[in-house]
């Protein structure tokens, strides 16, 4: 299976939702990639369903969404509601993992579980075979732009064990500092989506960056 590239719209001109959509539909991109954070789990917050919804109005593409917030179960049907197509929460904010897992799936998405940089991949070994995604952090999630952290090789290596082991049909995503250089390496390493923010939307030419990204 070729790698998926999804490209996180944080890093996108927010004054020009619409034109920014439009270059992601033109380009090879295969995913919309949406972070939601509200400043709790993470130290940062960046936006809700009404602007998703504004990205829902224009993409072409499916919406991969990443929750990063403190208790996602009461908005999992709003979410559906907005567009989504992915919806992938993380792990440390689940206080009954399997029953979010469960409601995700019960709208029609596919769910997701995010792993901290500190947490182990572990944790997914009573879970691995319900999900339909696994996303590792190769930054500490809440802000764009972050250095990459290079345990994140390992975790996906570790992950891409355990799905073989499980049999499980999880997609392997990787997010934080993707760029260029460690592209080949995290593909190398069992990764089947790359999400990359700031690499593609402050490059001089988006469309060519993705197409690299792609063709890796």
């Amino acid at each position: 299976m070729s790698h998926k590239i999804a490209p996180s719209v944080l890093a996108c001109d927010f004054a020009n939702i619409q034109s920014e959509s439009e270059m992601l539909n033109k380009s090879e991109a295969d995913w919309f990639h949406i972070d939601i954070m509200d400043g709790v789990f993470v130290p940062n917050i960046s936006f809700g369903l009404p602007v998703m919804e504004a990205f829902h109005k224009h993409a072409t593409k499916p919406l991969d969404v990443h929750l990063m917030i403190k208790d996602a179960d009461p908005y999992i049907a709003d979410f559906k509601k907005a567009g989504a197509h992915v919806l992938t929460v993380h792990w440390e904010a689940c206080t009954h993992i399997h029953r979010t897992i469960q409601a995700i799936q019960a709208e029609g998405m596919l769910a997701g579980v995010s792993l901290n940089p500190g947490t182990p991949v572990s944790v997914l070994e009573d879970i691995i075979q319900d999900l339909d995604l696994v996303l590792i952090m190769s930054v500490n999630p809440g802000f764009g732009g972050q250095k990459f952290i290079e345990g994140a090789y390992k975790k996906i290596k570790q992950t891409k064990e355990l799905i073989q082991k499980t049999g499980s049909k999880a997609l392997i995503e990787v997010d934080g500092g993707v760029n260029a250089e460690n592209a080949p390496k995290l593909i190398a390493a069992g990764a089947d989506v790359l999400v990359a923010g700031s690499f593609v939307f402050k490059s001089d030419d988006p469309i060519a960056t993705i197409k690299n990204l792609k063709e890796i």
